[in-house]
């Protein structure tokens, strides 16, 4: 699909479809109001006999308007107009063209004319999120069920300030549709091995990419995140992503880490088989973290940055690791897994403290869709956020507001460490029902040697089935790479 900006007051000639802005209160104006004029006040009838009001959320369409080209018009609520801004752009233009997007009509034109720049911008950011689909296997699809819009045309009053806002949006839509789709993939497709080989193929972006097999970490003493992937035929791979954009390209990073289970079985501690299917999405942490490093490069972040991606498969084959085994981590902790479905820590175990013992970074933030507890605790709409210093959970609670990534802070209260005690090795990989997401992020906690840290749960987040945001389609939403994208830009660039 094309995006393009065009000059105010093309949506009153346009043909196709055409989505205006109406707000709360408010005769028609801006876009609309050319529109009504050209109409001969049919869409004014229209909203007066549906009592369409312009609140947000809300909208009219009417279908081959007398006057005007247009073989139907979207008339999009926009709420009070004191509260429209950029954010809100990119919701409504993510709905109109939800509303269009199997109209029949080949070309979309959205009416912006009396919004700046950015909210043009936001607005083809919009559409691009909201025109995701993950079709490749579809081999019969009805052509009805197919976006016919071909051409989305964004009217605006400056279009080259427009077309400038846009380059480091239409990178953050690419980066996200990129971990959309790794997401997205099944486990037959994308396994560690194929995760691997994917990401290594953004080098030509300008990042650097080390991929370690099994006798690599084997040597660095990785036996938790090994242990996770030793009932499997799929070698695990520990993928080490750098970005040098800062001015000194030997300066201090920041570093992201990520849980890259390509599939989840359970191990021997086997799931329910009603929605195993689901777990292919396992690794939808380490897709966060590609994405990100994904659009570093492509906006040309002048940071340094890491991305560690520890990526298994957890089979319930013979050789795989039982209940009861101790694995030595690579920290030297021993581990006792009382449960192998709870293998997500385990990999993070070894992938953290392999980052801050290489790369001495500024923190860590490690991404995982690690319990279903955060699911319980919070819903479907928010990610757990959990970490040992206040100043970056702060700049991530920033991000989050400023970027939609929803996050909500949990306590790591020391007296629950007494939960993942083992009575066989230094510790044991859950602690029971209670507080099951914070004994996972006190579990990970004990791997960062100190580091500035934060844990993103994002287990309630990663996969949405229905969605009901406009910009998200069912399915992966490549959640959390707005979110860090967001705080590296605020916080860490020179």
């Amino acid at each position: 699909m094309q995006i393009e900006f065009v000059a105010a007051g093309a949506s009153a000639s346009a043909s196709g479809a055409v989505a205006v802005l109406v707000f709360e209160g408010a005769a028609l104006s801006g876009a609309a109001a050319a529109l009504d004029s050209a109409a001969s006040g049919a869409l004014a009838r229209a909203i007066s006999a549906t009592g369409f009001t312009g609140a947000k959320g809300r909208s009219l369409e009417v279908v081959a308007p007398a006057g005007l080209q247009a073989a139907r018009v979207l008339l999009i609520g926009a709420g009070a107009s004191d509260g429209f801004d950029a954010a809100a752009a990119e919701t409504a233009a993510a709905e109109a063209y939800q509303a269009l997007k199997t109209s029949g009509a080949k070309t979309l034109t959205i009416g912006l004319d009396d919004l700046p720049a950015d909210a043009a911008a936001r607005a083809a950011l919009g559409v691009r999120l909201a025109a995701y689909r993950f079709d490749r296997y579809r081999t019969k699809e009805k052509p009805e069920k197919k976006p016919s819009i071909e051409t989305v045309r964004i009217a605006v009053a400056d279009v080259a300030a427009a077309q400038a806002a846009d380059g480091p949006l239409k990178a953050l839509a690419e980066a996200v549709i990129f971990a959309r789709d790794l997401v997205s993939e099944p486990a037959n497709v994308v396994y560690p091995e194929e995760f691997a080989r994917r990401v290594k193929a953004l080098e030509p972006m300008g990042l650097s990419v080390e991929v370690l097999g099994e006798a690599e970490m084997a040597k660095l003493g990785m036996g938790s995140l090994l242990g996770v992937g030793q009932g499997s035929r799929r070698d695990s791979q520990l993928a080490v992503i750098q970005w040098k954009g800062a001015a000194d390209p030997n300066a201090q990073p920041v570093a992201f880490v990520g849980k890259g289970v390509c599939f989840d079985t359970g191990g021997i501690s086997l799931k329910p088989a009603d929605g195993m299917e689901d777990m292919k999405w396992d690794m939808g942490g380490a897709a966060a973290v590609a994405g990100l490093m994904h659009v570093l490069a492509g906006r040309k972040a002048k940071v340094n940055a890491v991305g560690i991606l520890g990526l298994v498969e957890n089979m319930p084959d013979g050789a795989a690791q039982r209940p009861g085994d101790i694995v030595t981590s690579m920290s030297g902790q021993t581990i006792e897994v009382i449960n192998t479905d709870a293998e997500g820590r385990l990999v993070l175990a070894d992938a953290l403290w392999y980052c801050q013992d290489r790369f001495k970074p500024k923190f860590m933030i490690d991404l995982a869709t690690l319990t279903g507890a955060i699911i319980i605790a919070l819903g479907n709409d928010y990610a757990g956020l959990f970490s040992n210093n206040d100043e970056l959970a702060d700049n991530l609670l920033a991000a989050s507001k400023a970027s939609g990534d929803a996050l909500w802070r949990l306590p790591l209260p020391a007296a629950y460490e007494k939960q993942i005690e083992s009575m066989a090795a230094d510790v044991k990989n859950v602690g029971g029902r209670p507080g099951g997401s914070i004994t996972a992020a006190l579990f990970i906690q004990r791997f960062v040697n100190g580091l500035p840290w934060a844990h993103l749960d994002i287990a309630s987040t990663a996969w949405k089935k229905p969605s009901a945001v406009p910009t998200i389609p069912d399915g992966a939403t490549g959640f959390g790479v707005r979110l860090l994208n967001q705080l590296v830009a605020d916080h860490y660039e020179a």
